[in-house]
């Protein structure tokens, strides 16, 4: 299997005997399989099967269903209900006899609403068994068609997010490898604050500062949410090469990296660092965006 999207359109057209049909196929972005049907009267019993086919083929989307039939002119017939013409001509004879003139004429009876009926010629058991079958193969290809289309946009998605995988990626390196986190920075930064704080007041105890110092710089230390990240793109990677449907979880774990984004940056006390900070948060939204199309 190959990642998928959930977006995707497809058509199928089917015929038998004198009826012709097509069924049309569209799916957006759902968080579980939402199918919505549009049957023309008379087919609502197909609904079950259909149902049951869209559930073997697709594991989530928001899904709409359309079905289309025609019948060819000159199959339906005209029949003559000779019951209710008796009792139009009945009733017509006692308004003759009532108020006198004319009997009323052929195209005043026949125009009485059930003086004739347009009615379906008549189908066989087998020659609807038959129809049923074609209009399901006819689904099956637009199942097909739209799995093909959902596979086409999975594949561009996979694209871009392993694109933005490896800006991540790149991103979090660039941190890694910050001069500003060297234990020669660190401690520069630490004694200059210290002696700030000295020049400012000469009641504090020297040696509990430093100690309040160093307690704050391990804090700050944002080594474990720099290996969580490494650790996060390695997953995602291996969730986009499982071929199997994985919006969810890929979802889960784009949180994972917003949650470390923001420690990340909420530890930092280096202009450069939250300036790359920034632009991971922002790389991994662009990556949640993109996620929310993936099955």
């Amino acid at each position: 299997m190959t990642l998928k999207s959930m977006t995707g359109f497809a058509r199928a057209d089917g015929a038998a005997g004198s009826t012709r049909w097509h069924w049309e196929v569209r799916s957006v972005n759902g968080r579980g399989l939402d199918l919505r049907l549009k049957l023309p009267p008379g087919h609502e019993t197909l609904e079950p099967r259909v149902r049951e086919a869209v559930s073997r083929r697709l594991a989530r989307g928001s899904v709409a269903i359309a079905l289309t039939v025609k019948r060819e002119e000159g199959v339906s017939q005209i029949r003559l209900n000779p019951d209710l013409l008796q009792q139009v001509l009945t009733a017509a004879e006692r308004v003759r006899v009532a108020v006198g003139g004319s009997g009323a004429s052929v195209d005043s009876l026949l125009a009485v609403k059930g003086v004739l009926e347009i009615v379906e010629a008549a189908e066989s058991e087998e020659e609807a068994e038959a129809r049923t079958r074609a209009m399901f193969a006819s689904l099956e290809a637009a199942l097909e068609g739209i799995q093909a289309a959902r596979a086409a946009e999975g594949a561009r998605l996979r694209a871009v997010l392993i694109e933005l995988l490896s800006a991540i990626e790149r991103c979090v390196g660039t941190i890694s490898d910050s001069p500003a986190r060297s234990p020669e920075a660190v401690r520069r930064r630490l004694r200059e604050q210290v002696a700030r704080l000295l020049e400012a007041s000469t009641s504090l105890d020297e040696a509990r500062l430093y100690q309040e110092a160093a307690l704050l710089a391990t804090r700050a230390d944002s080594e474990e949410e720099l290996q969580r990240l490494k650790a996060h793109i390695a997953a995602a990677r291996e969730l986009l090469d499982t071929g199997e449907p994985v919006g969810r979880r890929l979802d889960f774990l784009s949180q994972e990296f917003n949650r470390e984004a923001n420690t990340l940056c909420s530890k930092s006390n280096d202009g450069e660092i939250t300036r790359m900070g920034l632009q991971l948060k922002a790389l991994i939204e662009q990556m949640r965006e993109q996620i929310q199309n993936i099955e």
